[in-house]
């Protein structure tokens, strides 16, 4: 009696080192702009820099959320502000201000959207300017402490290269 055996790679099997590898380059990406930045601020200690969002897009003020015009959107149809804030984070908003969340990635914010304007669905809208979440978070829990992490990590590395500089 003769046994067979098959030899295939799982298609799962190389996941791991691809989403290590692609997580290795953010955090690489994310390090070198933290250090550029120190080290602008090491070589003008005496100019005052401000926190810059990601892209260099200004950090919006307390973003006054208007109700939606009637004309344009049926007050039957719930909207949601979907951006970034000021540390890069995506933000889902009722525009309503009952429920909000932060999010990693945007498609977790519009799914977060989608998911509670069931089953009607929901209008989304894009600020140009970012804004701060203004409501407890519903969304990922946590985002909030890798914005302290991050932080946190920023303030050492600008540490390390004041020192080496």
């Amino acid at each position: 009696m003769g046994a067979i055996s098959f030899h295939t790679a799982h298609p799962a099997a190389g996941r791991p080192r691809a989403v290590l590898a692609a997580a290795r380059k953010t955090i690489d990406r994310f390090v070198s702009c933290q250090m550029q930045h120190a080290a602008a601020e090491a070589e003008c200690p005496r100019r005052e820099h401000t926190h810059t969002p990601p892209r260099d897009e200004p950090a919006g003020d307390n973003t006054q959320f208007q109700p939606l015009d009637s004309g344009i959107v049926s007050e039957a149809i719930p909207g949601f502000f979907i951006g970034r804030n000021s540390e890069g984070f995506w933000v889902a908003r009722d525009a309503k201000g009952r429920i909000g969340g932060l999010f990693l990635f945007k498609s977790s914010a519009l799914s977060f959207a989608r998911t509670n304007s069931r089953p009607t669905g929901c209008a989304t809208i894009f600020p140009s300017h970012r804004f701060e979440l203004d409501l407890e978070n519903n969304g990922n829990a946590l985002v909030p402490h890798l914005g302290s992490v991050k932080r946190l990590v920023t303030r050492h590395l600008q540490r390390l290269v004041a020192s080496i500089g």
